[in-house]
């Protein structure tokens, strides 16, 4: 009787996952903490009906400056009130927070994420390693990395293996896992002559239709063009999946800034680090040897081809993807700084290949990460692309933020989302603007800004409680405590211990 109430039990749990994944729908119920698993639950720090955080510091997400002294009342997964800071005295069933020194700002909705990581098999410290280059799941750790940093909303942008992210989302939004609400992105829509041996290379415009039709069916949210895709495969993705009411992005190279936008297409990955449009020899429809290295060195922000390239692309109303970590971490040495919970996160090997890269970065023979040369120059390469997406914001444009984090432990989910804030100061924006491109910005690409990126009253609870001010010193987004997420607060600490020595593993 017991194996068959087990297994009953298991077909009903199989039923409910498969079927959220094949649908989705734009409103999406999210469990009560009533509702949450016994392996989520081990993470909750707050569940009452109603919370009240007394006496802190916000940051709305809107650029505005930080309010201080005030009261946040969440009520139902909402918030529902934000009032002078007063003491309110405990009653049943409701929680009171003393949060004196502490800001809460919306939770990061990131939008270059993933939940995969790349490995090169046998690394050594000179950087050699044996084919093939491999795309391993990081389905367990992932998730709970970026709840922890404050993440509460992202876009895989690219998935590998597109079922297990699906299923993946499925459980978290029925409360049998712990993680960030999930936009799940169909596999890389890329053409022949990939780097990776785990992506599928499509042959035709017709196929690429195909190909949109089949993942959206079974439910992924929107799209990524990858660097190989020819102009006709990338026009036909974009416009199946419009007709679909779903977004498609793009790290690009054989198809130029210029020539994605005029496609269609609605957002582009890595700043403006992989346009090609200016590199020597491009061929239509083919990656240039450069990867785009080449028209960054040549665009300067004051260049008549920037100001032509950024007005293009706040016309055709093209949002850009700033992904400043991970050619920080793969182009200068020594940078970022040394953190010990994010060593203390990664596997033997993805600590020892990260230990190895920031000791002296080296050429690689993919664009996971950045390529140097010796007559690269990385700081000023990310010089240059700080002030282009400067002026892209200034012009108007859509800037969105995500850190990339794919190779070999430079970047880690979650902590890179952190670090990608402290970059966008380093490039000229402001820290409360900073916190907008990590929050607003993307809630409003994502049509969702009615619900999150914000805090204002009637909005999801997802919010983030920081010790410090990151008005005044950015860095303090690395001090996450609480994170809220449909007004259940997740314990960071915890969440971070229970992943200790496993991203790069699973």
């Amino acid at each position: 009787m017991r194996l068959h109430q087990w297994l009953l039990r298991f077909a009903l749990l199989a039923v409910v996952i498969l079927a959220a994944a094949a649908f989705v729908p734009a409103q999406q119920a999210s469990p009560s903490s009533s509702q949450l698993s016994k392996e989520v639950l081990q993470y909750v720090r707050v569940r009452s009906p109603k919370v009240v955080l007394t006496h802190v510091r916000i940051i709305d997400g809107t650029g505005r400056a930080a309010v201080e002294d005030q009261n946040v009342v969440l009520e139902g997964g909402k918030i529902s009130a934000i009032q002078p800071g007063a003491d309110v005295a405990k009653m049943q069933g409701i929680e009171v927070l003393d949060l004196h020194g502490y800001s809460v700002m919306p939770g990061i909705v990131g939008m270059h994420n993933h939940l995969f990581y790349v490995a090169r098999p046998n690394l050594d410290s000179k950087w050699h390693g044996n084919e093939p280059l491999l795309v391993p799941q990081m389905t367990f750790s992932a998730p709970r990395l970026y709840l922890a940093a404050g993440v509460t909303t992202m876009r895989t942008t690219g998935s590998v293996e597109t079922f297990a992210d699906l299923n993946l989302r499925a459980r978290i939004d029925a409360g049998v896992l712990p993680g960030p609400h999930i936009d799940v992105t169909g596999p890389y829509l890329e053409g022949k002559d990939s780097y990776f041996i785990q992506m599928h290379q499509l042959g035709s415009p017709e196929e690429a239709r195909q190909f949109v039709d089949y993942w959206a069916d079974r439910g992924v949210t929107s799209f990524k063009a990858y660097m190989n895709i020819s102009r006709a495969e990338l026009k036909a993705a974009i416009d199946e999946a419009h007709k679909r009411n779903i977004k498609v992005t793009g790290h690009l190279c054989s198809v130029s800034y210029k020539e994605a936008a005029e496609l269609g297409i609605d957002d582009l990955e890595h700043g403006f680090f992989v346009n090609t449009q200016l590199d020597p020899g491009k061929k239509p429809d083919v990656c240039s040897e450069g990867e785009g290295t080449p028209t960054l060195k040549a665009m300067s922000p004051e260049s008549a081809e920037a100001m032509d390239l950024i007005e293009t692309l706040v016309k055709h109303h093209v949002a850009v993807t700033s992904t400043l970590p991970v050619f920080e971490s793969g182009g200068i040495p020594g940078r970022p700084p040394l953190r010990q919970a994010f060593l203390d996160v990664l596997s033997p090997s993805a600590r020892e290949a990260y230990l190895y890269r920031r000791e002296k970065p080296v050429k690689e023979e993919t664009p996971a990460t950045p390529v140097d040369s010796p007559g690269d120059d990385w700081p000023m390469l990310i010089k240059r692309d700080m002030e282009l997406e400067h002026a892209f914001a200034k012009a108007g444009g859509l800037l969105l933020a995500g850190p990339d984090p794919t190779g070999d432990g430079g970047v880690a989910a979650g902590f890179g989302d952190q670090r990608e804030m402290e970059l966008l100061v380093e490039a000229g924006f402001t820290p409360v603007e900073a916190i907008q491109v990590a929050t607003w910005n993307g809630a409003v690409y994502m049509g969702k800004q009615d619900q999150i990126g914000s805090v204002a009253v009637g909005k999801n609870a997802d919010l983030v409680v920081v010790k410090g001010n990151p008005a005044a010193r950015i860095a303090d987004v690395e001090n996450v405590e609480i994170v809220f997420k449909d007004g259940v607060g997740y314990d960071s600490v915890k969440l971070l211990e229970s992943v200790k020595g496993r991203y790069g593993e699973y």
